[in-house]
């Protein structure tokens, strides 16, 4: 396929109006349906932003390639589009994109489309393309840039795949040689961009590579076994799952694909200063997830990340209708009125699935599908009463254990049943080949289950939820003194990592002690605590944008404008563009105001009985004005600070 036939002339837009991320999504997405390129904007804008939350698709350099692969696209087509001004579109470098290329890929039928598109993202990697992009004067001028860029593309990479048999068959070389795999869900740009800059950076380095691909046409450039053999070392650069039991026995470095885009020399360099950790493959694993750095800790921060994400869901539609309806029986006729029962009764049953939820997606990360559920029925099995769960199912599991192991006992069940299922593997590894159909079917769900029943009946109930107990009964009787230090730790954990692993436990602890009692006044001053501490950082950084000009870039400025709607949100990631810019002065100076507004939470005893939703949740609040007041003084004295420490910005 011709690349001017996915190029449309008629649909490029030669000066963008957007002036922010969502605007170009909103008027690019409404171009392609103006010219039924789409049949539903609604859905194919939706795949738009679920790919842009996995992460952006601002690949630096002024250029982002948002993209979709769904049933509302009826033909394959690239949006051209290019904003004069730049627009602020999360780019890895932090730099405003000019150049955008909205991909449209249908589901199913013929292939070819994504060829031309994987070779489009190839040529956006050379820096000559894209300032012919820039200075493109008509649609014309795009389609014959990429015309003949593709050209010379295609021609580079014939001779690049002769220079690579080459290499695999000189024995002899002197050259070091490596393998890679790059790989991303959709695999559309960013599985060939980091292809395209592996192969660059390898080639400055005098290195022989092979890169296989991942993408949305399947796997190209599969790697032989004599290639693994031969290869010094393994770069997996993927955010899916790709065949890993292949690669035993190699030094092999494990990252998203970003990292291929961003950091090739790194890579490859691990492998080649033998840095590199080597790959042990367990039992009969078929594959694994790219995500993790490789490290034991990272793994578990990994396992256990799969988990609460799948849980976040349950954790907040049921506890927000749950707190809606104790508002409802407060104020408007009571615990018998209808509309009580229906809210409260949603949200409780959604909060029903949040442990078995969390265990079974630990597990699952670990120990893949067979781990599933066993890891929901040990999780189900640690959150309900010795009696009855909600009056649906009668139930003896407890042994000597006066209430649930909940949350923790959940999460321990998660890795527990995970690596069961890991230890089974291994077991049946040996058995003939014949019997490889009873495994999944038969025996792992049969003696996984088994075995956590026994598990979580004999030591993790008995010992969990004496765990669980105590905790709890503490949280409830501590005075204001301890209260105000554990509110003010864990606010300004909040702002250490903006969303990672000491951001991420704080809210765990939080959510677990909501979790177990959804009705403590302790668990809803807790909730309140992250979440001024977590709405701090963006608030911060839009006072101190807004009223200390001088101390911030032009793309500091408008990113300061949107984190308004982050903070009020409880998005506290919106401050990580100002905090990878300048992580020295901004993150102590966001640390200091979320314990300060966390202090006031406890001083003031704000709850929140909610575990979401930032300033939109305000009118749940035990204490409304004072939940606004920790958030405002947290912000300003984190912009204060943050303001006066830093310097006036060099015209």
């Amino acid at each position: 396929m011709d690349i001017r036939e996915l190029l449309k002339k008629d649909i490029m837009l030669m000066d963008l109006k957007a002036t922010s991320k969502a605007e170009v999504i909103d008027e690019m997405v409404h171009n392609f349906y103006e010219h039924d390129i789409i049949d539903n904007e609604e859905v194919y804008k939706k795949d738009i932003i679920k790919r842009e939350e996995q992460s952006s698709t601002g690949m630096g350099d002024g250029i982002a390639i948002p993209h979709a692969h769904d049933e509302a696209v009826k033909t394959a087509a690239v949006q051209f589009a290019r904003s004069i001004n730049g627009v602020d579109y999360d780019s890895m470098d932090g730099q405003p994109a000019h150049l955008f290329f909205m991909i449209a890929a249908p589901e199913g039928g013929d292939n070819t489309h994504l060829q031309a598109l994987a070779a489009l993202s190839q040529v956006l990697m050379n820096p000559d393309v894209v300032a012919a992009l820039k200075a493109a004067q008509t649609p014309d001028d795009v389609q014959d840039i990429f015309a003949k860029a593709i050209a010379e593309k295609e021609a580079e990479n014939k001779a690049e795949e002769e220079a690579e048999k080459a290499a695999a068959a000189n024995q002899n070389s002197d050259r070091p040689y490596i393998v890679a795999v790059t790989a991303c869900p959709n695999g559309i740009a960013h599985t060939y961009m980091a292809e395209e800059n592996l192969k660059k950076k390898a080639k400055e380095l005098g290195v022989d590579i092979k890169v296989e691909t991942n993408g949305s046409e399947g796997v190209k450039h599969r790697l032989t076994a004599d290639e693994i053999a031969r290869a010094a070392g393994v770069v997996i650069a993927a955010d899916k799952k790709v065949e890993m039991a292949r690669f035993d026995g190699k030094p092999l470095v494990n990252k998203p694909v970003t990292a291929g885009i961003q950091e090739p020399e790194n890579l490859i360099n691990a492998i080649l200063e033998e840095k590199a950790a080597v790959y042990h493959a367990t039992g009969d694993e078929e594959s694994s997830s790219s995500e993790s750095d490789g490290t034991v800790w990272g793994n578990i921060y990994k396992q256990l990340m799969n988990g609460i994400s799948h849980m976040l869901p349950f954790v907040i539609g049921g506890g927000i209708l749950m707190a809606i309806s104790f508002i409802v029986e407060q104020y408007m006729g009571g615990a018998k009125s209808p509309a009580f029962i229906f809210l409260n009764s949603a949200g409780n049953l959604a909060f029903a699935f949040m442990v078995p939820v969390l265990a079974g997606y630990i597990a699952e990360s670990i120990g893949d599908q067979p781990a599933l559920m066993p890891g929901f029925v040990g999780g189900f099995m640690a959150a309900i009463a010795n009696n009855s769960y909600g009056g649906a199912f009668h139930v003896n599991v407890q042994a000597n254990a006066q209430s649930p192991a909940g949350f923790l006992g959940g999460i321990a069940i998660g890795f527990i049943a995970g690596y069961l299922i890991v230890g089974l593997k291994k077991l049946f590894s040996k058995l003939p080949s014949s019997l490889d159909g009873m495994k999944p079917m038969l025996l792992y769900p049969i003696l996984g289950l088994l075995l956590v029943a026994l598990i979580m009946y004999y030591i993790i109930n008995p010992i969990f939820s004496s765990l669980n107990l105590a905790i709890t009964n503490f949280l409830n009787g501590m005075g204001t003194g301890n209260l105000v230090i554990l509110t003010m730790v864990l606010a300004g954990m909040m702002s250490i990592d903006m969303g990672g692993p000491f951001n991420k436990a704080a809210y765990v602890f939080a959510s677990g002690a909501f979790a177990n009692d959804p009705k403590s006044a302790t668990a809803a001053i807790l909730m309140a605590s992250v979440m001024v501490g977590g709405m701090i950082p963006p608030f911060a950084t839009a006072i101190g944008t807004a009223f200390f000009k001088n101390k911030y870039t032009e793309n500091e400025r408008r990113a300061g404008v949107t984190n308004w709607v982050l903070g009020f949100s409880f998005i506290t990631e919106g401050a990580i563009p100002f905090a990878t810019a300048d992580p020295g002065r901004v993150i102590p100076s966001c640390i200091v105001g979320s314990a300060v507004g966390g202090a006031l939470v406890g001083l003031m005893k704000v709850g929140v009985p909610a575990p979401h939703g930032g300033f939109w949740v305000a009118p749940l609040s035990t204490n409304i004005l004072g939940y606004i007041l920790a958030v405002v003084v947290g912000s300003i004295v984190a912009a204060l600070i943050l303001s006066f420490w830093k310097k006036p910005v060099e015209k």
